[in-house]
């Protein structure tokens, strides 16, 4: 953030739905909260704002500024470098997907792009049909060869 960085520590506080009873394989396996305080980091984490009065409810000119050159960006187009890290992390780590999902949603959500290549990969329930494994910390499709290690 430009300007000063705060004086005091700073925290976020969420809640964390449950979503067992559909998130779950349809509600077989329960929230384990003996596992909570669920804690997160973030690290160079870059964050761009605006100064805003706490008393006024009027946005500055400068955070009007910072929005428009928000919206300004392209963020619809992806490189065939970042297509190609999406494909292999959607292949290597999606197990569900609410777009394939013909139970919940017999007409898929306006913004699910359908692969078809890709479909056949998931049940109705929007589940993968192949069990994944885990190994050394990665989860793996049977059957599925581990990534060539990238330098």
């Amino acid at each position: 953030m430009r300007g000063d960085y705060p004086s005091k520590p700073m925290s976020v506080y969420a809640t964390i739905w449950d979503g067992s009873s559909w998130a779950t394989d349809g509600g077989k396996v329960k929230v384990n909260y003996k596992y909570e305080p669920f804690v997160t980091e973030f690290r160079d984490l870059v964050l761009e704002g605006c100064i805003v009065d706490p008393t006024e409810q009027i946005l500055s000119s400068n955070c009007t500024d910072n929005i428009a050159e928000l919206m300004a960006k392209d963020y619809s187009n992806i490189t065939s470098d970042g297509r190609k890290s999406m494909k292999w992390f959607r292949e290597k780590y999606m197990y569900y997907s609410y777009c394939y999902d013909n139970i919940r949603y017999p007409v898929p959500p306006p913004e699910c792009v359908i692969v078809h290549s890709e479909r056949n990969l998931f049940r109705n329930s929007g589940r993968l049909r192949g069990k994944m494994k885990f190994h050394g910390g990665h989860h793996r499709r049977e059957g599925q060869q581990a990534a060539p290690e990238q330098e």
